[in-house]
């Protein structure tokens, strides 16, 4: 029988704590399925400000505890919370983490993305020694922990806690690099022979995410689809060469969702439950959310369209507003919840403005309105110009709101293409980076609506998809058991 295996993940967000993305989803949600799978887990993040003011309970485990940082030495504290037997350590250090904002506000990142995040990165060794800690595994994900594998290699090649120890690195979207000035590596504290094109220089940069690639033990990408892609030229963002080279160490492993908080038969944060065999709930909170964003209620049988989504270009928001008088004309009725680039929060206001009762917008983070979204939407739009999992059409699944995607990265991996013929699908897909393609998948779509019959059963067939974090949790256990193989198995 194996023994349990010591997992430590170094993250920059994590749900419920703190969050701008799916990486807190995963953070949150994985570890809790790895303990759930009989593992030790542990959590590593900053003590943001937005923590400080939530309502958690955190108790001070550390107090003074010191990393050498260019000529100085910085202290910092540690707090602890433990959920459903996964214990989180927070790192205090408030000239670098007290802040609105985790990376940056609307007009850019911070200037000191590098210090905040390479400080991250050196508290870990403290943190492990001070604690008595000794992880079999180091999980990182994006640039802002990629440094943790060059330091386990370069750095901490002696420390006690670390003798057997590998580290995993997980890309959740390649666009993000922790790109910085050269003039700032002295305060990595590596040698400078690694600022190379063989090591951390990109284009006469410091590129984090690369350093994870480089000296992470095994590299995983959040989907098989994207896995393959990032090693192209059209999604490699310039590190395609990087990663085929890391090809034999590159695995794809589709996120998983909590059901707990995802399902419409339990979801308390809905107008009314429903599952598979009782539908009659869809219809109460599709009213619910026409009434929440002003809709026409006269519209109540023409098909309602959700998006949950950062809205920018990556979203495919470029897209969706080439299409929207196309949409609008058809009589449909569209809901948008998110917040991204100012040009689309311009956009999409005075487009609200223009249809109202047919266009519904609200730009923030709202997360009961997204789980109203989608309970009450007839289809959700991705069309995503990449996408290397995606949640939210997972989530779509389980409510029967039936998503409309672009084929790429994890929308692949999830959603089934409908055949009307056959009545099996599970959504529909486009492959076309035009709005042309988008608008024809949206009018098949439409057309299939219009099949009460049909729609019934791809509502079905959604509804009864499995994507549980059980699975993925398995095949990541499996991967980690593989990367330490050579070191103690």
């Amino acid at each position: 029988m194996n023994r349990a295996l010591h997992i430590m993940f170094v993250v920059s967000e994590a749900v419920p704590f703190a969050k701008t993305g799916g990486l807190a989803d995963v953070a949150g949600s994985l570890p809790l399925a790895l303990s759930r799978a009989g593992m030790h887990l542990s959590v590593v993040m900053p003590l943001y400000g937005v923590i400080k003011q939530g309502n958690f309970t955190l108790t001070k485990e550390l107090t003074d505890l010191e990393v050498a940082f260019d000529f100085f030495k910085l202290t910092f504290d540690v707090y602890r919370a433990d959920v459903e037997g996964v214990s989180f350590y927070f790192i205090e250090r408030d000239e670098f983490f007290e802040r609105r904002q985790l990376y940056g506000t609307p007009k850019g990142d911070y200037f000191d993305n590098l210090e905040r995040y390479t400080f991250l990165a050196k508290t870990l060794l403290p943190v492990c020694q001070a604690l008595n800690l000794n992880p079999d595994i180091i999980h990182c994900h994006d640039w802002q922990s990629a440094l943790v594998p060059v330091y386990l290699r370069e750095k901490w090649q002696e420390a006690e806690c670390f003798a057997q120890t590998a580290s995993v690195f997980t890309i959740h979207n390649l666009a993000y690099q922790g790109l910085f000035r050269k003039e700032k590596y002295h305060l990595l504290d590596l040698d400078p022979s690694l600022f190379s094109i063989d090591g951390l220089e990109f284009y006469d940069q410091i590129n984090f995410l690369k350093a994870g690639i480089l000296w992470a033990d095994a590299i995983t990408t959040v989907s098989r689809q994207y896995s393959r892609e990032i090693q192209t030229p059209e999604f490699g963002c310039g590190l395609e060469g990087v990663l085929q080279s890391r090809a034999a160490s590159l695995t794809g492993i589709v996120n998983g969702v909590d059901y707990r908080t995802w399902n419409p038969a339990s979801d308390k944060l809905i107008a009314a439950p429903f599952s598979p065999g009782n539908l009659a709930g869809k219809t109460k909170n599709k009213k619910a959310l026409m009434e929440a964003f002003l809709l026409d209620a006269k519209l109540l049988e023409a098909p309602l369209f959700g998006m949950v989504s950062r809205l920018a270009d990556q979203k495919g928001l470029d897209l969706l507003s080439a299409i929207l008088p196309e949409l609008m004309a058809a009589k449909a009725t569209l809901v948008i919840l998110g917040t991204g680039e100012e040009k689309y929060h311009q956009l999409l206001t005075e487009a609200a403005q223009k249809y109202r009762g047919q266009l519904g917008i609200k730009i923030a983070f709202d997360n009961q309105l997204a789980h109203l979204i989608e309970a009450g939407a007839d289809m959700f739009l991705m069309p995503s110009h990449y996408e290397p999992c995606g949640l939210n059409q997972i989530y779509s699944l389980k409510y029967g709101t039936i998503p409309v995607v672009r084929a790429t990265g994890g929308l692949v991996d999830t959603i089934e293409p409908v055949d009307a013929q056959k009545k099996t699908g599970t959504g529909f897909r486009f492959t076309g980076k035009t709005p042309e393609a988008f608008w024809a998948c949206i009018q098949e779509a439409m057309q299939a609506y219009q099949n009460k019959t049909l729609w019934k059963q791809l509502m079905s067939n959604a509804m009864n998809q499995d994507f549980s974090w059980e699975a993925s949790a398995t095949m990541y256990e499996s991967l980690y058991r593989q990367t330490l193989a050579p070191i103690q198995f």
